[in-house]
């Protein structure tokens, strides 16, 4: 995650970060991200529920819910344990959370044991009474996806009118006091539509928005041919970058997030090393402290049946199951080949990423993406737009790499 307003905008420098002793248990929630001793932030897909049929779906959800997903009481111990272990956020996605009976006791149960407590939701199910819910219950934020106007949305939600419904939601979540915010999966039938979002968020007050770049992984993994290419995605995240730059100028002081692609971090230090270098400076250090990517580290995700993944996207491979083992134990449990490389990955890295210059402030991007597409976790990740003279991969490098084998071909992007 790269707080694109936070450090083009200069709303955090080092300093502040360090006056609060970069641990965790003392830095607000949003320097975080800084922190020496990261704990992880748990993704809690609650269900597989959703009301809608999104095309883009990680979790690949249904109507109905799975059988033999966490029961209240098994969703307080885990509530209990996350908390005991010191995860400081907990996120209620799904499937769509608010298909579950208890999330709102579930929620006030969470932020009563000090976890902050996030929704991430369709929306279209946030009535009046829904949003009073959520006040009371204590949730921080809710994040409403919404990947583009009307019709493209609906198209992309599987159903007409859900538009209306999440603007409606997200209406209603401002007028009940709870801090609400734009979820944006950048795809190809989308990517145009980015300035009318910060148009949306102007004219009804939305104080903050990710954008998410895709991922290939549940049904997401069936429309890579809504990927951008790489020179269309560079285009988008300077896009980005200067619609955000222009809502500060103009007076918006919002929070713009770019999610899902590190490289995003190394650009936007790029670009202002060239009109500031002493802020790119503090940029740089940042990002070193952020990390780059955290699958493993600091962000985690427990499905519906309890297993625990690397992040939301991994659902193929689970390190153990919160039913059976407390996910205090699981998460930090180097045992398992894969969790131990993922905390220390960059000896494993390869090709372009393992002779990045970046890469102690990318941390190989994500590793998810480039299984997916080259069948091993540890090549480059395809969605990388940086350039090989960006990254410092010289022709010398290149020969080393290929003589290794390890010259993988982002042919499919073009």
């Amino acid at each position: 995650m790269i707080g694109v307003s936070k450090l083009l905008c200069g709303l955090v420098t080092p300093h502040d970060v360090l006056r609060y002793g970069r641990n965790s248990q003392d830095l607000p929630s949003n320097m975080l991200q800084f922190s020496r001793d990261k704990k992880p932030i748990v993704v809690w897909n609650s269900t597989k529920a959703c009301n809608l049929g999104c095309k883009h779906c990680y979790i690949s959800a249904n109507q109905a819910p799975d059988p033999d997903e966490l029961t209240t009481s098994e969703a307080m111990a885990f509530i209990d344990d996350i908390a005991f272990f010191g995860a400081p956020t907990l996120l209620f996605s799904g499937g769509e959370p608010l298909t579950r009976h208890d999330l709102f006791d579930l929620g006030k149960y969470a932020k009563a044991r000090g976890l902050r407590t996030v929704i991430s939701t369709n929306g279209t199910l946030i009535d009046e009474t829904a949003a009073g819910k959520i006040k009371e219950a204590g949730f921080s934020y809710v994040g409403v996806s919404l990947d583009g106007l009307r019709d493209i949305n609906d198209h992309f939600r599987g159903l007409d009118g859900a538009f209306d419904s999440a603007m409606e939601g997200i209406k209603n979540c401002l007028r009940a006091g709870v801090k609400v915010g734009l979820r944006f999966t950048i795809n190809r039938a989308n990517y145009e539509q980015i300035p009318d979002i910060f148009d949306i968020m102007a004219e009804t007050g939305i104080p903050r928005i990710c954008f998410y770049h895709l991922v290939y992984s549940g049904r997401g993994n069936k429309i890579r041919d809504h990927a951008l290419t790489l020179a269309e995605t560079r285009r988008v995240s300077s896009l980005i970058f200067n619609k955000t730059v222009e809502s500060f100028k103009s007076g918006r002081r919002i929070e713009v997030l770019t999610v899902d692609n590190h490289c995003d971090g190394v650009y936007l230090y790029l670009r202002a090393l060239k009109e500031n270098p002493e802020r790119a400076a503090e940029i740089y250090t940042l990002l070193e402290y952020n990390g780059g990517n955290n699958s493993g580290i600091a962000i985690s995700c427990v499905d519906q049946h309890g297993n625990v993944h690397p992040d939301q996207f991994w659902r193929h491979y689970s390190f153990g199951n919160v039913k059976k083992r407390p996910f205090s134990q699981i998460w930090p449990d180097v045992s398992d080949d894969l969790m131990a490389k993922l905390k220390d990955r960059k000896s494993h890295l390869k090709g372009r990423c393992s002779v990045c210059k970046f890469l102690n402030i990318c941390n190989g991007n994500f590793r998810v993406r480039a299984e997916s597409v080259f069948g091993d976790i540890w090549a480059p990740d395809p969605a990388c737009y940086l350039t090989d003279a960006e990254i410092g991969l010289d022709e010398k490098l290149a020969g080393e790499l290929e003589r290794k084998g390890q010259l993988y071909r982002f042919d499919w992007f073009e």
